[in-house]
């Protein structure tokens, strides 16, 4: 059997009927144990997307609600942070930024607009794709990062190994765990445990949330991203609430590990700076935000160039992706949600991104019924 073969049989098994169907058993057994309802609330977009597809809210117990956190990246970028990068654009740089980001609006358009008004918006797939155009041309070029520990510590090594002086980084990369803490903390959230994403725990790893388990004793679980990925940390995040326990589990340690992946952290704490800043319609999060170093200045975009991004707030609007994102609201809930804003037409970033749930809500109809 050859290597791939048994790849395939590996990542299929974690889509079987039957091993899901032991777990579903088990995660109703455990509901009764608990004896009151039970509330998770998980941290990725990627999360949502498995769930909605393969239709996993259908198959849980009654007395288990799984809704979602803040944990899209493009969703909870801030409106200022886009209008940053639309106002470089409009300038004359070429602002590059990965393709989920050319519709977000901001509160005077979107790159979109931008570049069908003539401005030079690419899309990229890595920084370091950003680079190899700043390395092909004169002009500045401007690379708009957004993303959690999993794109920002990338973009920390591409400018480690060094880049040409026309090119330079808009940050709106963010930081998770303390986002965790600020929807734990919150009166109006209810969350009985985490299911915290295993994408961004390859570069943390897990231990990272050994402090949100111990300061708000909540059970946290690392999980993956098939049927059985999540089912599983369903049931690991269920037995410590069985047991009345509230520790950090590995349900995803085919990936992730305790202490995670140590250069990439080392690039990543090299180059940025945790600082507070606003998640978009969430608040204010402390810490939360990653910011260049003063050593790398010279390729931070907001020290290089002078960016006139107005003062638009496009909080003004009916759009509710800040309490979606909060996990204080569900996408039902928004009254634009399929009339003033669609797949097509979207007004609010949760609509617009893959890993957005209103834009899951359209394409699959699973969120609703949390």
């Amino acid at each position: 059997m050859t290597d791939a073969v048994e790849e395939g049989i590996e990542a299929l098994s974690f889509r079987d009927p039957d091993r899901a169907g032991a777990l579903r058993e088990r995660l109703a057994d455990l509901v009764e144990t608990v004896d009151t309802p039970v509330r998770v609330v998980h941290v990725c977009g990627s999360h949502e997307e498995a769930i909605a597809e393969y239709g996993l809210r259908a198959v849980l117990p009654d007395g288990l609600t799984v809704a979602m956190g803040p944990g899209c990246p493009v969703c909870v970028t801030d409106s200022a942070e886009v209008d940053e990068a639309v106002a470089l654009a409009r300038s004359g740089a070429v602002v590059a930024t990965y393709g989920d980001m050319l519709r977000v609006p901001g509160s005077d358009g979107s790159l979109a607009d931008a570049r069908d008004e003539g401005a030079d918006v690419r899309v990229v797939y890595s920084a370091a794709e950003a680079a190899d155009i700043a390395r092909e041309t004169d002009d500045e070029v401007v690379f708009f990062g957004v993303g959690f520990e999993t794109t920002a510590a990338p973009t920390a090594s591409v400018l480690r190994e060094g880049v040409p002086s026309n090119f330079s980084v808009l940050s709106a990369h963010k930081y998770v765990p303390p986002a965790m803490e600020l929807v734990a903390d919150h009166p109006d959230t209810r969350v009985d445990g985490f299911l915290a994403a295993g994408h961004a725990a390859t570069i943390t790893g897990t231990e990272v949330y050994e402090r949100v388990a111990a300061d708000y004793d909540l059970p946290v679980v690392v999980g993956g991203f098939e049927p059985v990925d999540v089912l599983y940390g369903l049931v690991e995040l269920l037995e410590q609430l069985a047991d009345g326990t509230a520790t950090v589990e590995n349900a995803y340690p085919r990936c992730v590990s305790r202490a995670g992946n140590e250069a990439a952290q080392e690039a990543l704490w090299t180059v940025f700076e945790r600082v507070p800043g606003q998640w978009r319609g969430i608040a204010e999060v402390p810490d939360a935000t990653l910011q260049l170093r003063a050593e790398y200045a010279a390729h931070d975009a907001r020290e290089r160039f002078d960016i006139d991004a107005g003062d638009g707030d496009d909080r003004a609007t009916d759009c509710i992706c800040g309490e979606i994102m909060a996990g204080r609201a569900e996408p039902a809930d928004c009254p634009l949600l399929g009339e003033a804003c669609t797949l097509a037409d979207p007004v609010g970033a949760c609509m617009v991104s893959d890993e957005g749930p209103c834009r899951i809500d359209q394409e699959y109809g699973e969120v609703r019924g949390r």
